[in-house]
């Protein structure tokens, strides 16, 4: 007999803690190798985490609601066989689990590329007036946790001056409205209170997280989209008929984006610290909402497929999203994402960056609009508004300019005679 611990796995590339949601297995069950022991949440997708042995659950470590990092003990299984204590890889609908938890304290260069921490611990480190650029994070990649803090403290090594440095008598107190949650006295008989739930508090601590470290600018630009709507139209209902999946405008507008990132790199790319990584493969995230959440699954390498394939992986993905059953793998390794705001009727939004990538393209409704023609006549003209946000480290208004001019030109020569889907 011999106990063997269940660790937090890593459910994507960037992610480094996941959320307890619900427990499905109770001290004394019986597990096989596989089988689902918990729900788990992240700022990125929902997942379970399997059984890496066959046995009994002895202790269930972490709590429902719990926030933990990765490589985290979650609980403990009691296995007969002491083979099943070597290392294995888990076959599930979530990434490896990480075995060797002390690797975590060993990171490589690309790992070192810049200080990393949660929102909670920024917090924490502002209230003992706490430099986090003093400190060696020991979590996976380098990143900074709450026990670090809190080690740092216990050692007596923040310098007495460091007060007087960081809180100046005439600071503004609404500097720190993006760290602070006001949080009212009281409520009348009136209101509601929502409880927070983890999927809610991971999506808010991942917007802060993109607000507080990127420098966002912003752009729009206008299309005349009047020939993609007559094509489109042309040939819907055939699509539909022998595809088995919608048409949609959406498909058409990732397919230009992705042909776009091809002549422009430089917006495929990442802010690394010390250098700029612009990424080979152009994987474009797509947002999809359910009623209390939002998720980003990704189309790999989109610049390769045709309109037809992007609009399968769409109408699939976005299934998978409705259904519960996105995995991990479906969401790693985006690398630029696109949203489809003009779903719900906006025509101008400023979207929030999909950390760490550089930038985010929404894509507003397509609207009848008059516009004055060469011969100096109006015409009724279908015009949608691409909107773009940018990570102002790694890109500037020239090369966003020239982007959304391409992105433009594609879409306005997307014709019947010109423009093939298949």
């Amino acid at each position: 007999m011999a106990t063997e611990q269940i660790l937090m796995p890593q459910l994507g590339e960037s992610v480094t803690e996941g959320i307890i949601e619900k427990w499905l297995v109770q001290p004394g069950d019986k597990v096989n190798k596989y089988d689902p022991l918990a729900e788990v949440v992240t700022d990125k997708v929902n997942a379970e985490i399997p059984s890496s042995f066959t046995g009994v659950i002895t202790e269930l470590i972490a709590k429902e609601g719990e926030t933990l990092p990765v490589g985290a003990v979650v609980c403990t299984v009691e296995v007969n066989d002491e083979k099943q204590a070597e290392p294995t890889q888990v076959k599930s609908n979530i990434s490896t689990a990480i075995l060797n938890a002390g690797s975590m304290k060993q990171p490589t260069n690309e790992m070192r590329q810049k200080k990393r921490y949660s929102p909670a611990v920024l917090k924490l480190a502002e209230e003992h007036n706490i430099d986090l650029q003093l400190i060696e994070g020991t979590g996976l990649e380098g990143r900074i946790t709450r026990k670090d803090i809190l080690h740092y403290i216990e050692s007596g090594q923040i310098p007495q001056t460091q007060k007087e440095v960081q809180q100046p008598k005439n600071v503004d107190k609404q500097d720190n409205s993006l760290q602070e949650t006001f949080v009212p006295t009281s409520t009348s008989t009136h209101d509601l209170e929502i409880p927070v739930t983890p999927i809610r508090r991971a999506i808010a601590n991942n917007m802060v997280r993109s607000k507080q470290e990127v420098p966002h600018a912003w752009m729009m630009m206008e299309v005349d989209v009047t020939e993609l709507v007559a094509y489109r139209n042309r040939i819907k209902n055939e699509f539909k008929e022998r595809e088995g999946f919608n048409l949609t405008y959406f498909a058409f507008f990732v397919k230009a984006i992705a042909q776009a990132l091809k002549e422009y790199p430089q917006m495929n790319s990442v802010w690394a610290g010390e250098k700029i990584i612009q990424k080979k493969d152009i994987n474009i995230s797509i947002a999809v909402a359910t009623e209390d959440a939002l998720f980003v699954p990704v189309i790999k390498n989109a610049d390769d497929k045709t309109v037809k394939g992007i609009a399968r992986e769409i109408h699939e993905l976005s299934l998978l999203v409705r259904t519960g059953k996105l995995r991990s793998e479906h969401i790693q390794g985006g690398t630029f994402t696109v949203n489809n705001t003009g779903s719900f009727g906006s025509v101008q939004s400023m979207g929030i960056i999909n950390y760490p990538q550089a930038a985010i393209v929404q894509v507003e409704s397509i609207v009848k609009r008059p516009i004055i023609m060469n011969n100096n006549m109006f015409a009724a003209r279908d015009i949608v508004n691409l909107c773009l946000s940018l990570d102002h480290r790694i890109l500037d208004g020239l090369i966003c300019g020239k982007f959304l001019n391409k992105v433009k030109d594609i879409l306005e020569k997307a014709n019947y005679k010109d423009f093939s889907i298949y």
